[in-house]
């Protein structure tokens, strides 16, 4: 959801990032966790070779353009929470994802918020 990028302010890193290392957060809901758990998730593994990077200034993604074969079948990825820790990303569960996301969007990390629809609505004030 978030992670450290070269405009990042030290002082927002440690304020969101925090003390817990590493360079990148995702964040869930409660009601997300038995189903992180719980998944099994596979992937296609896709020829590099016309995939180009997208987004400015940083590249968010990578994209094709023209249709794709995979190389193979698709393979499974394994236990989501062990990936986390393999690649260093701290994962939080949250009760809710709305104060977390407006503070890192008012910030100078990068971000994606791609699945926020699956997030509960907005606490009222």
């Amino acid at each position: 959801m978030t992670w450290v990028g070269p405009g990042t302010s030290d002082a927002d890193r440690e304020r969101i990032i925090g003390p817990g290392g590493g360079t990148r957060v995702h964040a869930i809901e409660y009601g997300w966790v038995t189903r992180l758990l719980d998944v099994r998730l596979f992937a296609y593994r896709l020829p590099a070779s016309s995939f180009r990077p997208i987004g400015e200034p940083t590249p968010y993604a990578v994209v094709s353009t023209e249709p794709v074969e995979p190389l193979g079948p698709p393979e499974p990825v394994g236990d989501l929470l062990q990936l986390h820790e393999a690649a260093g990303i701290q994962l939080r569960v949250l009760e809710n994802l709305w104060e977390f996301w407006d503070a890192v969007i008012e910030s100078t990390l990068e971000f994606s918020g791609i699945r926020l629809r699956n997030a509960r609505p907005r606490p009222s004030s």
